[in-house]
């Protein structure tokens, strides 16, 4: 599962012992070195010393919820990839846990091949570029308004002030800057981003355009950078370009058609 000689290091937190057999054999038969925890405290400390590339995390734990957990881990700037297990199976569940800063969700029972696959999945965008992304051999910086993209460092600054982003927030974005003033259907930036099993997962897309909005926008409400192309998808816009193409228009020099 691993590019190379590098093995995934993957975290499995369930409270249900057979649960966990089960996974932690399937990856391990794939290739990942798996640990495993069954308490949200324990996953916690774990996350910390075993330092995972992905964490497998139940919703309904004994201590606390796997919510909470991953809102623990974002708060302390913990970026590992989440995917939530759950036997709750609601659009407002899986909206929650993304929101919250996960990757994927997973709902009881499950395929252990389906498992396997989101977990190739996930740790398949947060370790290589997505396809289209540019990844230049020297710096390259994507300057737009008050926001600087730097692709190398994969870092973003709104007026000079580093802004955290995760992984997929980040890719997302590098993505719509590179395609700037193109509108981008939802399937085309669901599978570049997530992967080619994600073409239909509309709410993963909506909940982190939502969150990149509450990042760069002086409005998330009335979005300037991130448009909604209404019944297609989104598109990266140039705030002064839009002014000043209203502007010529309204002077009668262009047309905003």
């Amino acid at each position: 599962m691993a590019d190379g000689d590098r093995i995934p290091k993957v975290l499995v937190v369930d409270d249900e012992p057979n649960i966990r057999e089960l996974v932690e054999v399937a990856l391990k038969f794939h290739g990942c070195a798996v640990a495993v925890s069954a308490s949200g405290k324990d996953a916690l400390h774990q996350a910390e010393v075993y330092e995972p590339d992905l964490m497998i995390l139940d919703v309904m734990l004994p201590d606390m919820d796997g919510f909470e957990v991953c809102r623990m881990l974002r708060a302390d700037g913990n970026d590992v990839p989440v995917i939530f297990l759950t036997a709750r199976d609601t659009t407002s569940d899986t909206i929650r846990g993304l929101t919250l800063g996960g990757d994927d969700y997973v709902t009881k029972p499950f395929s252990v091949e389906a498992l396997v696959a989101r977990v190739r999945a996930v740790l398949r965008r947060t370790t290589r570029s997505p396809e289209g992304v540019v990844q230049p051999d020297g710096a390259a910086l994507l300057q737009v308004g008050d926001l600087e993209l730097d692709i190398e460092r994969r870092s973003l600054r709104r007026a000079g002030v580093e802004v955290h982003l995760s992984p997929i927030e980040f890719s997302l974005l590098s993505y719509l800057m590179q395609h700037a003033n193109t509108p981008i259907e939802h399937g085309k930036l669901l599978r570049t981003i997530w992967g080619p099993e994600y073409g239909c997962e509309l709410e993963y897309l909506r909940t982190y355009i939502k969150r990149l909005r509450k990042k760069i926008e002086n409005n998330a409400m009335h979005p300037e950078y991130l448009l909604t192309v209404p019944w297609m998808g989104y598109r990266f816009c140039n705030p002064a370009e839009r002014a000043a193409t209203f502007e010529a228009a309204e002077a009668g020099i262009g047309s905003i058609d």
